[in-house]
C-alpha cells in the first residue's frame, strides 16, 4: 500500500530540531518507508537530519508518502503529528 498526501505545518517555527526528531521517531516505530518531500528535495521520513535539510518554515507544503504494509497507520500518525504541532507546546 502507497499513500502521498500534502501536510501544511503549521506550527510556529516550521520543521526545526524539534518537529524533525518528532516526526523521525514516530516514522521509525513503523516498517513502512517514509518519504517527505519540499520543492524538489526528498529525505527518509525516519532521518531527523534528513528533514532538517528540508528547509520547511511555517506554511510549507510537505508531500508525504508512506510505502508499505503499515502506511495507513503512519501517515494516520504522521497527520496527527503535524495537526497538533508535533506534540510541542509553545509552537
Amino acid at each position: 500500500m502507497t499513500i502521498t498526501k500534502e501536510l501544511t505545518l503549521v506550527n510556529k517555527y516550521g520543521m526545526h530540531v524539534r518537529p524533525a526528531g518528532a516526526l523521525a521517531k514516530a516514522c521509525q516505530k513503523y516498517a513502512c518507508d517514509v518519504t517527505v518531500s519540499n520543492a524538489g528535495t526528498s529525505v527518509s521520513g525516519k532521518s531527523v537530519l534528513g528533514l532538517m535539510t528540508l528547509e520547511a518554515p511555517v506554511g510549507t507544503v510537505l508531500t508525504v508518502t508512506a510505502a508499505g504494509d503499515d502506511a495507513d497507520l503512519a501517515m494516520a500518525e504522521i497527520e496527527e503529528l503535524v495537526r497538533n504541532h508535533f506534540g510541542i507546546a509553545d509552537e
